[in-house]
């Protein structure tokens, strides 16, 4: 069985961008090291949807049981981090082509709004600790695995889905341990941005 480490830098050893309370770089860190020593860090967190019978649709993932860590449980369609010398707006459509197989060139037509930001600390059993400042992004899009815009990568997501956000909601409210920790916050987050009104 693979160690930790291991499966840390098969994922490639990103650095990342070690941010202070106001989101204002500080330098930079291996992910795995950032992770052991639980220091805050910019992350993002993107939501696709779309509309359908008049009701929004969120597209959830279910993280791939191997993720070094909240393996299994359901979260946004794309979490990660920008890396060194990368702004937001490119790091989202890379890690949207990477991580759920969407076309680049459909990744980068895409119309990004940010809907919010927020910091979170989630200490986990394994030993590492998520400290984020997480930027919420939005963005409607269309595609799924039926007509090949989806193709997730396994190592990453375990399944997708699109879901009722009025009832997603509700599952949250009601069985928050099903889902990533910093889930709680962004996906109310995104809905209001997406809402008509938002």
């Amino acid at each position: 069985m693979a160690s930790l480490a291991d499966m840390l830098s098969q994922q490639t050893e990103d650095q990342l961008i070690l941010v202070d309370l106001l989101d204002r770089p500080r330098g930079s860190i291996g992910k795995l090291a950032c992770h052991q020593q639980g220091r805050l860090h910019r992350a993002f967190s993107l939501f696709l949807y779309r509309e359908r019978n008049d009701a929004i649709e969120l597209l959830v993932q279910r993280r791939a049981e191997g993720k070094y860590h909240s393996g299994g449980l359901l979260a946004n369609s794309v979490c990660s981090h920008p890396r060194v010398g990368e702004s937001l707006e490119q790091a989202v459509p890379r890690r949207l082509t990477q991580e759920l197989g969407v076309p680049a060139k459909t990744a980068q037509g895409l119309r990004y709004r940010e809907a919010g930001s927020f910091v979170y600390r989630t200490r986990f059993a394994n030993g590492l600790t998520e400290y984020e400042y997480d930027h919420v992004f939005v963005a409607e899009f269309e595609g799924s695995l039926e007509d090949g815009t989806l193709a997730p990568d396994p190592e990453e997501v375990a399944a997708v889905a699109w879901v009722d956000a009025e009832e997603l909601l509700v599952d949250l409210q009601a069985r928050p341990s099903r889902y990533a920790s910093w889930f709680l916050t962004a996906a109310p987050m995104a809905m209001c941005a997406i809402a008509p009104n938002g």
